[in-house]
């Protein structure tokens, strides 16, 4: 087998994961000891404010099979996923998280499907160890109301962690969107997929960087960029609410008819006209949604910048017209 082939690539995305990153490497060096194959790991440090580059960059003198990609600043968990995809060169790829949560150790499991034939195997959580349950109600809402809204079944309760074959990853590559909802870019790709199911640790060490506002706007991207529903909507609600104002309108004219001229009372006109101006301000928020997002698009500034990168090969980025899936695997 030529020296330079490999067969797995793990992306790993950081931010202020210092406390784990042993333990993480550890893991990973225990699973290869017992399942032997030529893989990668790239790690992404995305503006950590803490060691964790300082760690990464000790691993990868130790072993350069660890590779290190250290972006300018913080870019976000979903760009930091993208430069790992962009920059990996394995046969398949593996995004996974650094708290642990999502266990290595279904990786052969994984590969097992893909030999089968699979292009994108998932792995879905049975059991949420470690989580609120609002938190678990909350994101079981959002997967029911985006693949109500969304043209395509994004799969609920699955994270990042899947494993990929490299013409999915070819393709996610040729997708420019600067807000990226990676999960439904995943699902949107489509190629052959199944699932494994799993019960999910809670995390190693550290605490999440996710609160309830960085989720809710995660939530908004991903409605925005899979739907466009919540334009239509408006259309709709300003359609009823004219035929009710004609229905109101037609029920002054026979209270006149009936009974003469009535002076309409202070609260219910104010009722109407907050009533009316809310609706308004909210079709106006949706639409401005879009819109920023327009704005993103057109400015064209490059998704990630690279401070550094550490045994990591740069990858050329396919050009939109190319097929990535004219040579077969």
């Amino acid at each position: 087998m030529n020296a330079d082939f490999i067969e797995l690539s793990i992306v790993v995305p950081m931010h202020n994961e210092s406390a784990g990153i042993d333990a993480f490497f550890a893991r990973f060096e225990a699973l290869f000891a017992t399942f032997p194959l030529n893989y990668e790991i790239i790690c992404v440090n995305d503006g950590s404010r803490d060691d964790t580059l300082a760690r990464l960059l000790a691993h990868n003198q130790r072993d350069p099979r660890i590779k290190v990609i250290d972006l300018s600043r913080n870019f976000g968990k979903e760009t930091a996923l993208t430069a790992g995809l962009d920059h990996c060169r394995g046969a398949t790829v593996v995004p996974i998280d650094a708290d642990l949560q999502d266990p290595p150790e279904l990786i052969p499991e994984m590969l097992a499907k893909w030999r089968e034939g699979y292009d994108v195997v998932y792995a879905t959580r049975r059991i949420r160890h470690g989580e609120t349950a609002t938190k678990r109600a909350t994101a079981g809402m959002f997967y029911r109301v985006l693949n109500w809204m969304s043209e395509i079944d994004i799969p609920a309760n699955t994270g990042d962690f899947r494993l990929m074959d490299r013409r999915v990853v070819e393709a996610l590559r040729q997708l420019p969107e600067r807000t990226r909802f990676m999960k439904g870019l995943f699902a949107w790709v489509g190629f052959k997929q199944t699932a494994i199911y799993y019960d999910r640790d809670p995390r190693f060490a550290g605490q999440s960087q996710w609160s309830y506002w960085k989720l809710w706007t995660l939530a908004l991207d991903g409605v925005i960029a899979f739907s466009v529903l919540p334009l239509k909507v408006w259309g709709y609600i300003g359609l009823l609410l004219s035929l009710g104002a004609l229905v109101y309108a037609g029920l002054l004219v026979l209270t006149v008819w009936m009974r003469g001229i009535d002076v309409p009372g202070y609260a219910s006109m104010m009722v109407v006209v907050l009533f009316l101006g809310g609706v308004q301000l909210m079709s106006l928020g949706i639409i401005g949604e879009y819109l920023a997002r327009i704005y993103t698009e057109v400015k064209r500034r490059p998704l990630y910048l690279i401070r550094g990168a550490y045994g990591v090969r740069s990858q050329p980025h396919p050009e939109p017209c190319q097929n990535p899936f004219s040579t077969p695997r």
